[in-house]
């Protein structure tokens, strides 16, 4: 429940959609998912995606975007790509976890704001209130720290939470007696009426905006002031805008002079909620149209790409503690499952939860009933004790984030740089760097593994060579070593000298293999030269594969089938 709430802050949107995103995607990946055990959820990787979405075109567009998130993930996992997990180096891994952590972290210094009346803006504490909170925090971090050496009969979390909780609830009641109005000690409640009143002023300040812009221009066309479900599929349902409602009485409330009600903040101003309902009956639809698809694609692609790759990662440290396989496209499709039922239903999306899968394995859940049951009990929290989560203290959520940031970093990995090669070292720094300056994971995974291969395919390139001998014959042979594709053709073309060899050459394929179309249009050419000056070109000991793709060359290269390799399991060749 506080990670739920705290990601749902760092995304920018109401807790109650944190807290349904969890439920949602919990629930039906512990069902359908390919891991038993694995415990999924609203995360940070996730919101520091969602985030940019909402600030620039507000949370409707949100759904439809987790929507086609999930769309894209069932299509990965039928087209059976889990796979591609294995693709990912692990500097890239470690990049991305590491970059993750300091985006969480720096997420939570939000929590250390509370609003400003004068300028109708958050803005950070200061004195006591921030003397107190820093304490708070700390408190909150050393039980999480201190309480497994002492027993783990108990959730050290839970633990510090509820103390925490305990003292806020003393000194907020003390300021209280003493004629204070605001808790001294900032709450989940504070900090949702803090949000709601920050978004509120700057909604009618826009709204005044628009009406200011208005009047100097055309009036629009009542058919485009609302889009809700009858936009897309011409049904009845009443808009949540009437078409042609003014705007200055968004602005200044209503006819009979009741002020005007924010609908979003009401809805950020708590947590209790009922059972979740379809997005379309509680939000404006976004108009079904090319442009909101151009707007939705990328932050889908990225979710997707997000929600898969932490998933997978976390799904292949499951296999290795529980020493289990996982069905990695069998994930991919509760995933996908789990995030289109959770845009539907009004959520923020999700993905498998590294902290919480690693707590529950370990401590034995290694069922799917161990998914559920927390799902399920999540959804009790929301209907029946919504009010009692409001009343812990944000410097209990920032110090569980906090510690979650300290398991996430892998701080092994700065240890490792004096040991590590300096490409991968680049490679690490630079997916972690893009990633907290972007705040766009998959394309930080994506740039990664392309570098990395960029990187791998300029390494081999250096190492093909030959040894060059002439036999009884007289015949000059090229014993190649090393792989021969489209990096290392340069050094292939170096290694041979048509003009100067003898009348028949041969090249020894034993200790090398031809791995794609630019290996074999150089070994072509090369026929050609040695064609070209009358020589005879022979190319033993090549697979089946590369001859059937070298038939093309012609008749100049003769494949000396009698001098087939013999493939081995094991061989006493040491070189």
């Amino acid at each position: 429940v506080p990670e739920a709430i705290a990601f749902a802050f760092v995304a920018g949107v109401s807790p109650i959609i944190g807290l349904y995103s969890a439920f949602f995607i919990g629930l039906i990946t512990a069902v359908l998912g390919g891991r038993p055990g694995m415990i999924s959820g609203a995360t940070g990787a996730m919101a520091v995606v969602v985030v940019g979405l909402v600030a620039m075109h507000g949370v409707e567009y949100l759904f439809p975007t987790v929507i086609l998130c999930g769309m894209i993930q069932l299509v990965v996992g039928f087209l059976r790509l889990g796979k591609l997990i294995r693709l990912v180096p692990h500097p890239v891994m470690l990049g991305f976890v590491n970059g993750l952590a300091i985006v969480i972290c720096l997420a939570q210094f939000g929590s250390f704001q509370s609003f400003d009346r004068v300028s109708g803006q958050l803005q950070m504490i200061t004195g006591a209130p921030l003397a107190m909170m820093l304490g708070l925090v700390v408190l909150t971090m050393a039980i999480i720290w201190l309480l497994p050496k002492v027993t783990k009969a108990v959730p050290p979390s839970l633990v510090a939470i509820l103390t925490v909780t305990l003292v806020s609830i003393a000194v907020n009641s003390k300021v209280s007696s003493d004629g204070g109005k605001e808790n001294f000690v900032a709450t989940v409640g504070d900090m949702l009426k803090a949000n709601a009143d920050a978004k509120s002023v700057a909604d009618q300040r826009k709204a005044e905006e628009s009406v200011q812009a208005m009047s100097v221009q055309q009036p629009v066309s009542s058919e485009n002031n609302a889009y809700t479900l009858a936009s897309w599929f011409a049904v009845d349902d009443k808009p949540v805008t009437e078409p042609g409602t003014s705007p200055e009485a968004i602005v200044g409330g209503g006819d009979d002079g009741s002020e005007a009600t924010d609908v979003a903040a009401v809805d950020t101003a708590s947590i209790s909620g009922g059972l979740p309902q379809l997005f379309f009956y509680e939000y404006v639809v976004p108009p079904m149209t090319i442009g909101t698809l151009w707007i939705v694609f990328p932050f889908a692609l990225t979710l997707a790409g997000v929600g898969l790759i932490e998933s997978l990662m976390t799904l292949t440290l499951i296999d290795e503690i529980t020493e289990t396989r996982g069905r990695g496209n069998r994930e991919c499709i509760g995933q996908g499952t789990a995030n289109i039922v959770c845009g539907l239903f009004g959520g923020m999306g999700g993905c498998a939860m590294i902290g919480q899968s690693l707590i529950n394995v370990n401590s034995g859940g290694r069922g799917r009933l161990s998914g559920v049951t927390a799902a399920v009990c999540l959804l009790l929290f929301i209907l029946f004790l919504g009010p009692w989560i409001e009343r812990i203290p944000m410097a209990a959520l920032v110090g569980v984030m906090f510690m979650v940031v300290i398991g996430t970093f892998e701080w092994a990995s700065l240890k490792m740089f004096h040991r590590m090669p300096r490409s991968d070292v680049g490679v690490m720094v630079l997916v972690a760097g893009y990633t907290v300056l972007m705040h766009d994971l998959a394309t930080a995974v994506i740039l990664g593994v392309i570098v990395s291969a960029l990187v791998f395919a300029w390494k081999h390139a250096m190492h093909l060579g030959a040894d060059v001998q002439i036999n009884k014959h007289g015949s000059k042979i090229y014993q190649l070593h090393g792989p021969l594709f489209f990096a290392s053709v340069s050094s292939f073309r170096d290694l041979f000298e048509p003009a100067s060899d003898p009348e028949d050459v041969v090249i020894d394929f034993y200790y090398t293999r031809v791995y794609d179309q630019s290996a074999l249009e150089a070994i072509n050419a090369l026929a050609e030269k040695y064609e070209d000056c009358g020589k005879r070109l022979h190319l033993t000991h090549l697979s089946d594969e590369c001859r059937g793709l070298l038939d093309r060359a012609g008749d100049f290269v003769e494949v000396n089938l009698s001098e087939d390799p013999q493939y081995h399991v094991a061989t006493d060749r040491l070189g």
